[in-house]
């Protein structure tokens, strides 16, 4: 690895994905960037996946293969296992946009704590579904998820030494909480501008999303404080109404 050029570690985590693993690897495998460290957490896959993985073995850093108590469990594991400058989590399903993507990123500024770009969402089939809903902030501080998580995961590279393990309370927006807290340590943030990955949009039950929706709740109310957060929810209440309108006129 080139000693002037920050390595980044890339965690993949994947449970009984064969559908979807292989173009994740890809996207990682194929970049022009080569200071990247590739890790792979699997939950005890018995689906195939495991099969992928192995037929790229020698392309992957540091892999293990063990059951998990969830998504952060892994995905805490992947950071321990971390030892790059950067961090960044592509999890199965999920891609970078290009092959050239964290070459163009880590080429935008020296030295960033960290460095953001925009999404693009993918269906089932690989086919684009556009712009994510929050766009992402031109300026990002701390404070900008307080009407939503205005970044995806896969689209912010953060310095690892800024970052904690995630929050185990959590079941399903501890990566709001883990995101935030890096922010907030965090002293030259740069935007990239540029769609940096693409995300795949799964399906979830009302009940999930409802949880969801509550831990989202608790996570701004610690940061933000009870009541601007019960604020920026009427705000974001109609900020959804609005794009949903807007939307189903413009497929109307």
């Amino acid at each position: 690895m080139s000693s002037n050029k920050p390595t980044l570690s890339v965690i993949t985590v994947v449970y009984n994905n064969v559908r979807d693993i292989e173009r994740t690897m890809l996207s990682v495998i194929n970049q022009t960037y080569s200071s990247i460290e590739y890790i792979i957490i699997d939950g005890l896959s018995n689906d195939g996946t495991l099969d992928v993985i192995n037929k790229y073995k020698n392309k992957v850093s540091q892999f293990i293969s063990e059951k998990d108590a969830g998504i952060y469990d892994a995905m805490n594991k992947g950071l321990a296992m971390a030892t790059g400058d950067y961090v960044i989590f592509m999890n199965s399903g999920d891609e970078f946009y290009e092959a050239e993507t964290v070459e163009q990123v880590f080429a935008t500024h020296n030295n960033a704590d960290i460095y953001y770009g925009e999404t693009e969402m993918i269906n089932d089939e690989g086919r684009s579904l556009g712009q994510r809903r929050h766009k992402a902030p031109g300026q990002f501080t701390w404070r900008g998820f307080k009407y939503g998580m205005s970044i995806s995961h896969q689209a912010i590279y953060i310095r690892r030494s800024l970052t904690e393990t995630y929050d185990s309370r959590y079941q399903l927006s501890a990566d709001i909480d883990w995101i935030i807290h890096a922010a907030k340590k965090a002293t030259t943030v740069v935007n990239v501008n540029r769609y940096v990955a693409k995300y795949l949009v799964g399906g979830m039950s009302k009940n999930k999303h409802r949880q969801s929706l509550l831990e989202r709740f608790d996570i701004m109310k610690r940061y933000y404080g009870l009541v601007p957060t019960v604020f920026n929810h009427f705000i974001i209440t109609f900020n959804l109404g609005w794009y949903w309108l807007k939307n189903r006129r413009t497929n109307d």
